[in-house]
């Protein structure tokens, strides 16, 4: 079995207001992990992935390309242990 890891990562730039919190989802979602993703007060984007190491890094390159319309300054990531606590991947509005 894969190496088991969760992913907070914030992301910086135009990220609001360009469907990034979907298309994050739609990614997390096929690549299998669950967590959320929800806007920040201060205008970035977090993002709260669990899954396979791998599968997780994948989701940070898709993290900093954004979807169009976006633009990605940084992201800025931390890995740690899962809490288990998610059973799926959504939006947290």
């Amino acid at each position: 079995m894969a190496e088991q890891s969760s992913l907070k990562a914030t992301v910086y730039g135009h990220v609001q207001g360009v469907f990034f919190r979907d298309f994050i989802t739609r990614h997390a979602q096929e690549l299998g992990l669950t967590g959320y993703a929800r806007n920040l007060r201060s205008g970035e984007v977090e993002v709260y992935a669990e899954g396979e190491r791998a599968r997780l890094e994948q989701l940070v390159e898709r993290l900093k390309r954004g979807p169009p319309g976006a633009r990605v300054d940084r992201v800025v990531t931390e890995y740690s242990a899962t809490t288990g606590r998610y059973s799926d991947f959504k939006v947290i509005r």
